[in-house]
């Protein structure tokens, strides 16, 4: 813990950066496959709505303790076998491992008697002890209705908050893009794996929906804070200065969802997988693929994408230039200064050369000098024999 409290450190105070922002069209093209493969599943896969969307009858009888799934094929041939379903195929699964859950298209109460009577017998238990609900096809579409007038709602009034809380309508369309990237691949994951999708499944949808939107409004006000009067200087660009807004609050949004994430995981594998409770597996799904996708957003979609639309701002511009100007001279002084040191060095150099060089030609010198002022003799004449006489 204290070595990733040193890793926060360095990088909240910039000695330690991460490039998101430079990085954006990796991101980009990441998230765009992930979308694609997820409306590509929903088109051709489709998803499995339950029984409250699309109508019908929900039976659910008791069976012996751990022989649940070892029942199922007998309850979906005695159902088939009553001829209600005119080659309808009856939903038959476990919940948990001592009961029995068959989903049936709408039935006339005549033909409910029948099925119910068919899964008593195929169970030998009697038909006081299955419960069933019948829900029409009317009902379920207004809950379809209900649901996707709720989510438009939720997506207005997201766009609406953001942009009074930040004056700012380009925080609203990056937030607004990240919260639908978050939904169709909720939704596609969900098509993918087959799940069914039901009321729990739209409420755990909002849920992280407003999770994304927190964690991208807590980046959003570190951008506001870093950038506030910046086309005033020319220190950093927009988006260096959003890079560095994103690495401060990274180890911030990392442990906010790990510990979100650890419930959900306990309620997904523990309480749906092992212990076999189906009602929460729908919630507990949407939630951890949510809260997941959610973190992922608001880092490498909502923040690159607001820097993309800043940047072409004028005011924007004019800053990218000015900085680029200035880092310019700066390395160009730079260069210069090393040319000049290199200079001095050489011309230090030559003059120890030429230092060296004189003092060797001295004493050739001092030798020449010597040589002159040294006086010739003159050779003594023999005085003749005679010549003194």
């Amino acid at each position: 813990m204290s070595r990733l409290g040193s890793v926060g450190h360095r990088l909240y105070t910039g000695e330690l950066s991460l490039n998101f922002i430079g990085r954006r069209r990796v991101w980009y093209a990441a998230s765009a496959i992930v979308v694609l493969i997820a409306l590509g599943a929903i088109l051709l896969r489709g998803l499995n709505f339950s029984i409250e969307f699309r109508g019908g009858v929900d039976f659910q009888a008791p069976v012996s303790a751990g022989s649940a799934q070892a029942a199922i094929p007998d309850v979906r041939s005695a159902v088939v076998d009553t001829g209600v379903l005119k080659g309808a195929e009856p939903t038959v699964t476990s919940i948990g491992t001592d009961q029995i859950r068959a989903e049936t298209p709408p039935l006339t109460p005549e033909q409910i008697a029948t099925a119910r009577k068919a899964i008593a017998n195929e169970l030998r238990i009697s038909e006081s002890q299955i419960d069933y609900s019948s829900i029409g096809p009317t009902w379920g579409q207004q809950i379809t209705s209900k649901a996707i007038l709720s989510l438009g709602v939720f997506l207005v009034l997201v766009m609406v908050v953001i942009w009074l809380y930040f004056r700012e309508w380009r925080m609203s369309v990056s937030g607004l893009v990240a919260l639908l990237h978050d939904v169709f691949i909720t939704v596609g994951i969900y098509a993918l794996v087959g799940f069914d999708v039901t009321p729990a499944t739209i409420i755990g949808l909002l849920t992280i929906l407003g999770y994304s939107l927190y964690d991208t409004v807590v980046v959003f006000d570190k951008v506001r804070e870093n950038t506030r009067n910046i086309s005033a200087s020319s220190r950093w660009t927009y988006s260096e200065a959003a890079n560095l807004a994103v690495n401060q609050t990274l180890v911030r949004s990392i442990n906010t969802s790990l510990i979100a994430l650890l419930p959900v995981a306990g309620i997904l594998f523990v309480g749906a997988g092992l212990l076999g409770a189906g009602t929460l597996k729908d919630l507990s799904l949407a939630l951890f693929i949510g809260i997941a996708v959610g973190t992922y957003s608001s880092i490498f979609i909502a923040t690159p994408l607001l820097c993309d639309l800043k940047e072409r701002e004028p005011a924007m511009r004019a800053l990218a230039r000015r900085v680029a100007q200035r880092r310019a001279a700066a390395e160009k002084g730079t260069a210069g200064d090393q040319a000049d040191a290199g200079a001095g060095a050489s011309q230090r150099e030559s003059v120890s050369t030429s230092a060296r060089g004189s003092t060797q030609a001295r004493p050739v010198e001092r030798t020449q000098a010597a040589g002159r002022a040294q006086p010739q003799r003159k050779p003594r004449s023999r005085r003749s024999k005679g010549q003194g006489r």
